[in-house]
Order: C-alpha cells, then sequence, then structure tokens
C-alpha cells in the first residue's frame, strides 16, 4: 500500500554531496519506486527565525516556510528524518526547525493538562551519521542525543513505531561500504519504513 513520506534532510550543509543528502536520495529513490508518495525538505537550504520564547512556541508558526513544513508533516504517514551527529545531538539548525515546526496544536494538544501526541498513526525512521563508531555511541555516550530525538519530539507527538539506524565511521568509509549504506536506504525506502 502507497504511502506519503515527508523525508527530512537534517544536514545543515545544503551541499548535494553530503552523506546525508546521499542518503536522502537512495531513500526517495526506493521509496517512488514503489509507488510511495513523496515530499522532501532539505533543512540546510532553508531560511527561517528561531523560536525564542515560550509565546512564540505556544502561537501559530506565522513563517510561510514553517507552515509548508507543518503541512507536510500533517499530510505524510511516515517521517524519516536524516542528520550528521554534532556534538553529540541533531545540529542547532534542525533542533530549530524542528522546535518551530513541532508546535502545540500541531504536534501536541494545547498546554493545560496531559499533553496528548497529535500525530498519532505515524510511524518515523531517523537515521544519524556520525564519525565515532556506532558503538561508541551507543555504549560511551548512551546515544542521548537519539534518545532525545525520538522520546521528546517524535514520541511524544504520537509517532509510532520509530527506528533508527546509525551509521558511524563516515569520514574513513570504504566506496564498497558506503554503497552498502544507500543500499539500505534505498530498501527502507521501497518499504516504507
Amino acid at each position: 500500500m502507497a504511502k506519503n513520506i515527508l523525508v527530512l534532510n537534517g544536514h545543515p550543509d545544503p551541499r548535494g554531496e553530503r552523506l546525508c543528502a546521499a542518503l536522502a536520495n537512495a531513500y526517495v529513490r526506493g521509496a517512488s519506486s514503489a509507488g510511495h508518495r513523496i515530499r522532501r525538505i532539505d533543512v540546510g537550504a532553508l531560511d527561517f527565525p528561531l523560536v525564542r520564547t515560550r509565546d512564540e512556541f505556544m502561537s501559530e508558526a506565522a513563517h510561510p516556510v514553517i507552515r509548508e513544513a507543518q503541512d507536510a508533516l500533517r499530510w505524510a504517514d511516515h517521517l524519516v528524518i536524516l542528520h550528521p551527529l554534532w556534538l553529540g545531538g541533531p545540529p542547532a539548525l534542525l533542533k530549530g526547525f524542528l522546535e518551530q515546526v513541532f508546535r502545540y496544536g500541531v504536534a501536541l494538544s494545547p498546554p493545560g493538562g496531559t499533553p496528548t501526541g497529535l500525530l498519532k498513526g505515524k510511524s518515523a525512521r531517523v537515521v544519524v551519521t556520525m564519525g565515532m563508531p556506532t558503538m561508541i555511541f551507543r555504549v560511551i555516550f548512551g546515544a542521548h542525543g537519539l534518545k532525545s530525538l525520538e522520546k521528546g519530539v517524535l514520541w511524544i507527538s504520537g509517532f509510532k513505531p520509530i527506528r533508527h539506524d546509525l551509521i558511524g565511521g563516515v569520514e574513513t568509509a570504504e566506496p564498497r561500504v558506503r554503497r552498502r549504506w544507500l543500499a539500505a536506504m534505498e530498501r527502507h525506502g521501497a518499504a516504507g519504513t
């Protein structure tokens, strides 16, 4: 069954030769070949303000780029977020983007009671690239940046299931290893997972 899939390339560098861009391209290629409907957002190519106050976070998004992203998020059955690991978590630009998009009224019920996720029935995949081996990220660092994104943004908003891929050693990987990563993303895209 065809899905509506939103692919979010969270790398702040908009150049297409970044690994996150290549992985996003591979996912889109696989999803398109399987008949899924795709929308894509490349955060590094966007210009938007940051949320600076509680009032801003609680109000409707005024910026057209953010409203378009919120519409795409509502449209999607499945969300794919790809980003590099910077200082243990997502880059600041991606975090700022998510703060703009996942506001009350879009991702969470208005405050005043127990928060309710408004994006139930949607699934997600988070793909994190990193220079270090993934085992070090998991064991030594506890994968806290990934857990924060999965629980503090996606799970609380209603996403389930949430899957992830950790891709480590990206700066020293041989071409055959990179081809395996791209093939895996293409398979995930075809499956719509």
